[in-house]
């Protein structure tokens, strides 16, 4: 089966405004809590081994890092937070970029939140999700290390998981899976989903 994301590659990282590529052509944001499993979705959805990161030490990710699908299709790797030791300063200035991101870039056109199955809907993935339906974007929950629970209890979290975004967000369509990058759990249904968006053939 072919895979529209396998030609991504590295294109650039930011960490202030100014350093953001053009606003232009369309981009996929990837946001997940440090040790949710995000560097290894992404690498999953791309069939890369080492596209993005996989760090021993969670939270190395303090930048918008970018990736080049085609030309003008982006996927973007938020930095993650919620286990990283960063200083209060540097929290502040993430929060007001992501803030400034998600409400002026054009481009965007979704917004993955990845969180572990074990530990799904901490604070900072409400505030993801939270981001994407203020502006209206559609947003796909991945509860990624299914692999690491039963298929009696990832039916449960799931159910769990969709009854509580309903309560939240009501009708704003969030979309949700199980994951795994270890036994491609979800992978296809995921990548489909990022490639719609990217409106990728």
């Amino acid at each position: 089966m072919s895979n529209p994301l396998e030609k991504a590659r590295y294109l650039g990282s930011a960490h202030t405004p100014a350093q953001l590529p053009a606003d232009g052509g369309l981009e996929v944001a990837f946001a997940g809590r440090s040790n949710a499993g995000k560097s290894s979705a992404l690498n999953a959805l791309t069939r890369q081994n080492a596209l993005a990161r996989v760090s021993k030490t969670p939270g190395r990710t303090q930048q918008l890092v970018f990736f080049e699908v085609q030309p003008q299709r982006y996927l973007v790797d938020l930095p993650g937070y919620g286990y990283a030791k960063v200083p209060m300063e540097m929290k502040a200035h993430w929060q007001g970029f992501i803030d400034r991101y998600f409400r002026q870039r054009e481009a965007l056109r979704g917004l993955v939140v990845v969180m572990d199955i074990r530990h799904p809907l901490k604070d900072y993935d409400r505030q993801m999700l939270e981001y994407a339906v203020a502006r209206g974007l559609p947003a796909h929950a991945l509860l990624t290390k299914a692999d690491k629970l039963g298929r009696g209890q990832q039916a449960q979290v799931l159910q769990a998981v969709r009854k509580e975004l309903q309560a939240t967000f009501g009708e704003a369509g969030i979309g949700l899976q199980t994951f795994s990058s270890e036994s491609k759990q979800g992978v296809d249904e995921a990548r489909a989903v990022v490639a719609g968006w990217l409106e990728l053939p």
